[in-house]
């Protein structure tokens, strides 16, 4: 076999294993948005054309491995992510994203830009014991808060959401996410949920199936429930007149949960709902009124 023969035999089954490892490599595809406003969820999707054993998204510290389903003969993973109006600023960050296919692991980073958006301001006049908590209470408020930290850090491997999440109630929202909190003169924390106005009583129904996780009476947030519908996403609702359900209970979307009320830290009767995305609080609005393509930037 002379040389050149030998150069065209090589060359040749050097490109065929190019082609075959451009034609795995091409089985994976990602959807996210390019951008997104300081508080809002958002949505990545990784599909391929070959079982995935395994798909792990990482974003701002925090890790998840969303379910694997099986869609038109593709394998498809769906996770919800977002920011938080407190801890997070506008800025580029990135998502990183490793799968495994028959024993193939991948890695891919995108670049997600944070934009800076504008919030309303609140002013209110409380009495000061609404402002400032008494000391005798400090120790409850710290069981609280690890109560609630554990309800939202809960990683379920099923994922029992969709969007547009069920509204809880039928009431109008007051407060929105987002809102500068100006007590008494002092800057506070801005709010993290959405208010919903309603009488004593009226039915809070859950947002999407679910656990529940988590049923306290707080100091700040009264009786409360937390629902986890998988893969991070836990819904709270706040202030409740009544509970209807308990620990362990799993529900449906619509199902009844309580009623509005006034316990906690309070002026009036209303639902406090908060969301948290991978341990993150974000905008409920986005879930309630925005589908998957459009939480994931496609137009």
């Amino acid at each position: 076999m002379n040389r050149n023969r030998q150069f065209r035999i090589a060359f040749l089954t050097l490109l065929i294993l190019l082609v075959c490892a451009s034609s795995a490599f091409a089985s994976v595809y990602l959807a996210y948005p390019k951008k997104v406003g300081l508080g809002e969820p958002f949505m990545v999707r990784v599909t391929s054309d070959k079982p995935f054993s395994s798909v792990e998204i990482n974003w701002k510290g925090k890790s998840v491995n969303p379910e694997i389903r099986n869609w038109k003969g593709r394998s498809v993973a769906l996770a919800m992510l977002g920011t938080d109006v407190l801890s997070d600023k506008p800025g580029r960050d990135k998502i990183v994203i490793k799968t495994v296919s028959n024993g193939e692991e991948r890695n891919f980073g995108r670049t997600v830009r944070i934009q800076k958006k504008k919030y309303k301001i609140q002013r209110l006049t409380l009495p000061e014991k609404m402002v400032t908590p008494p000391k005798e209470v400090y120790e409850k408020i710290a069981r609280d808060r690890k109560e609630v930290n554990a309800a939202k850090a809960t990683m379920s491997a099923e994922r029992k959401w969709y969007v547009p999440f069920n509204r809880p109630t039928k009431g109008a929202q007051s407060s929105p996410y987002g809102a500068q909190r100006i007590l008494n003169g002092k800057p506070k924390n801005p709010h993290r949920g959405l208010d919903f106005r309603g009488a004593k009583g009226t039915s809070v129904k859950a947002m999407a199936d679910g656990k529940v996780v988590l049923v306290g009476n707080h100091y700040y947030a009264g009786n409360s429930i937390y629902v986890d519908h998988g893969n991070g996403v836990v819904t709270m609702y706040f202030h409740l007149s009544r509970i209807d359900v308990k620990e362990g209970d799993m529900v449906e979307r619509g199902q009844l949960l309580g009623g509005i009320g006034s316990t906690g830290r309070v002026t009036g009767p209303h639902l406090h709902l908060s969301v948290s995305v991978q341990g993150k609080l974000v905008d409920p609005n986005y879930l309630m009124h925005k589908t998957t393509d459009q939480l994931l930037g496609i137009k």
